[in-house]
Formats: structure tokens, sequence, C-alpha cells
């Protein structure tokens, strides 16, 4: 058999193959996508126990650092103020009355005299003589 025919012979098993027809199937392609499988699982639990191990020294140094500065958690700071205002609530029927910030209040009278005052400085002499009164 000349040599072309040898080429075009494994040329046309090639092109069958690529157009869909019959692949040649491996009998034990079942048992080695099983294996790979169980090695991707296999993976995935050894890094996820990896990440595990290393935030639990993380939060192990995190609470080092709070007990040296005595800094609490997020989730103690909230639970501390939540138990604080259920305390103050317990004896009432009514909600918690809100704190009234800093600045609010019987300041504000003041703030309008000052702004009325600025607002009488830029008219004209005899209106402003007319609110001064």
């Amino acid at each position: 058999m000349p040599l072309s025919c040898v080429i075009s012979l494994g040329a046309t098993k090639d092109m069958g193959k690529m157009l869909g027809g019959d692949e040649e199937k491996d009998p034990d392609a079942a048992k080695k996508e099983e294996e790979r499988q169980e090695a991707l699982r296999q993976e995935e639990e050894e890094r996820k126990a990896k990440y595990a191990k290393m935030e639990a020294e993380r939060e192990v140094m995190r609470q080092g650092i709070r007990d040296k500065y005595g800094i609490k958690k997020k989730e103690e700071r909230e639970a501390e103020a939540q138990a604080a205002l259920e305390a103050n609530a317990e004896g009432s029927l009514t909600r918690p009355k809100k704190a009234i910030p800093p600045g609010c209040g019987d300041e504000e009278e003041e703030e309008e005299e000052s702004i009325l005052d600025t607002v009488i400085k830029y008219l004209p002499g005899p209106l402003q003589d007319m609110f001064k009164k």
C-alpha cells in the first residue's frame, strides 16, 4: 500500500470523528471519570479545611488583640446596647423615648434669631428700623 493511501485512510477516520461519527469508546472511561470527580471533591474538601484552619488562626489572633486593648466585638457591643434598651423599657408601657441629639431643642430659636438678624442687615435703613421695633 502506498504511503498516500495510508495517510488518506487515517485522515478519513479523523474526519468521521470530527463530523460526529462513531468514536472509539474507552472501556474504563466511566471509572476514570469517577476517579477524577472523586479527586476534585477531595481537593475541594482539603482547600476548605485549609481555609477554615487559617480563619481560626486569624480569629485567635484577633481575639488576642481585642483582649490586649479592651476592644469588644461588634456583635457584643450591639447585644449590650440592645440589652440596655430593653432594661430601660421594662417598666414602660410605651416605646422608649428617642434621645435628643446635641444641638437640637432650645438652640434652634437662637439660630433663627441670628438668621433673622442676618437678613435684616441686608435690608435698606428704613426697613431695618421697622423690624427692630
